[in-house]
């Protein structure tokens, strides 16, 4: 039994944010209407409230969403600070990710938002974090830390980086019981996905809690999405009898790191969060006139020639595989790239000599005793969490992509310089206009100068 006098006060809670509604599920493609049919696992927000000796508190809510965005963190925030102590700026909202649950930022064509379901689930995340202010107990904290090899692969380049780093924020009682394990690692969490297109599931993350707490009793377990924009688990674990390998290992890494834990050093916490602008750079009218009339040439003539050639070509991350999505039919996906293509110009050119360019986003920082975390509301592409993990200070670093906002893939020069997907598309389905290799440059120095200001 530890006695030594604790530094921390430490609370956890879950609520259930399965939808009961008709909602759709995000991702995959556009314009498929997927309206979940059954649950496979419930969707869950799980919170977790730290408080030091000196009164100031960080918390963390895990959310199995696609994505998040900027006022419905500000709603989960402003309901959860008007019920307890904690203030609007040291409450994080994370993400999973999830391809078979709902989407709380804008994806166009990609699952509609329900503002009903939103509203319930920014309800619950709050109330959870309610819940876990009022059960804080003192507590000692650890941080333990793995390397997870063979798992992940780049899907936008051979041999790409991966973060094959997980780490882990053990909590126990006083009296040496587990009370709660924050786990963060970096993948797409699509390993279920194919089994079954209208099933809610956590996927992988929801079995890695699962089975952490299990083995743990008492323990309340959340997953913490982090820098994958670029990654996802090899591809024979999707959809084949290997699917329930990733959580397998991710949990046994995460018992490695457990035990493993050492101690955290100092007795104080820091959080903040700041407002910064990313450039981006202008379309070029000739971009976007070439896919429009691309777009109302194959909705008039029903041509599919050359498909793979235009607009399509970076439409998703494996275009060849898009018929799929409908039901093997090439008419049927390219008619609905066709419409998205229709409805994306419609929008931008009436605002493209207006629009700045730039991006506005929430960046935030957290240190907890020698403990730091980084959250952003992109999806990360490896390179810059692998940078901020080299420039960083800190020996112990988590970052959160899909925090506390939305604003798609965030590439880096080489995806950029290629036109992949996540360079090309995403600002299209966010509503944006492309990224250029100074953004991921100007975030990963804002993020150190915030991490920095936490010593």
């Amino acid at each position: 039994m530890r006695s030594a006098q604790p530094k921390w006060l430490v609370g956890v809670a879950r609520r259930k944010i399965t939808p009961t509604i008709p909602v759709e599920l995000a991702g995959l493609g556009y314009y498929l209407e997927r309206t979940w049919q059954r649950v496979r696992d419930d969707l869950t927000a799980t919170a977790l409230v730290i408080t030091d000796a000196n009164g100031h508190s960080v918390a963390f809510v895990a959310l199995d969403l696609m994505y998040n965005d900027a006022g419905f963190t500000q709603a989960i925030r402003r309901q959860a600070a008007a019920r307890c102590g904690l203030l609007p700026e040291e409450i994080c909202v994370n993400c999973s990710h999830s391809h078979n649950a709902p989407t709380a930022g804008f994806i166009r064509g990609a699952g509609e938002q329900n503002q009903d379901y939103l509203t319930f689930a920014a309800r619950e995340a709050a109330a959870a974090l309610v819940e876990a202010w009022q059960a804080r107990q003192p507590a000692h904290l650890s941080v333990g830390r793995q390397e997870i090899t063979g798992l992940t692969f780049n899907r936008t380049r051979e041999r790409g980086p991966v973060d094959t780093r997980l780490t882990l924020l053990r909590a126990d009682s006083l009296e040496g019981k587990p009370l709660a394990a924050a786990i963060n690692f970096h993948s797409h969490c699509i390993a279920h996905m194919e089994i079954d297109l209208q099933a809610i599931s956590r996927d992988w993350p929801g079995e890695v809690v699962d089975q952490i707490e299990a083995q743990l009793p008492g323990v309340t377990a959340l997953y913490l999405q982090g820098t994958c924009g670029d990654v996802n688990v090899e591809r024979k674990y999707n959809g084949t009898p290997l699917r329930f390998e990733p959580a397998r290992r991710i949990v046994a890494a995460a018992h490695l790191a457990w035990t493993g834990a050492r101690g955290l050093e100092g007795n104080s916490l820091s959080v903040a969060s700041r407002e910064i602008s990313i450039p981006t750079r202008r379309w070029i009218r000739e971009e976007i006139q070439r896919d429009r009339e691309e777009a109302l040439y194959r909705r008039e003539t029903g041509d599919i020639k050359g498909w793979l050639e235009g607009f399509a070509r970076a439409a998703v991350n494996q275009p060849a595989r898009l018929p799929l999505r409908y039901g093997g039919s090439v008419e049927k996906a390219v008619a609905a790239l066709s419409r998205f293509a229709i409805e994306w110009t419609d929008e931008i050119l009436p605002v493209f000599d207006s629009r700045a360019e730039e991006v506005k986003m929430e960046i935030q920082a957290a240190r907890i005793g020698d403990l730091y975390f980084a959250m952003n509301p992109s999806e990360l592409f490896t390179t810059f969490g692998l940078e901020l993990r080299e420039k960083c200070r800190a020996k112990d670093l988590m970052v959160l992509g899909y925090s506390n906002g939305s604003i798609g893939y965030l590439p880096d020069a080489e995806e950029i310089s290629r036109g992949g997907y996540a360079a090309t598309q995403s600002p299209k389905f966010t509503g944006q206009f492309p990224f250029v290799p100074a953004s991921g440059a100007t975030l990963v120095n804002e993020t150190l100068a915030l991490l920095e200001q936490r010593d």
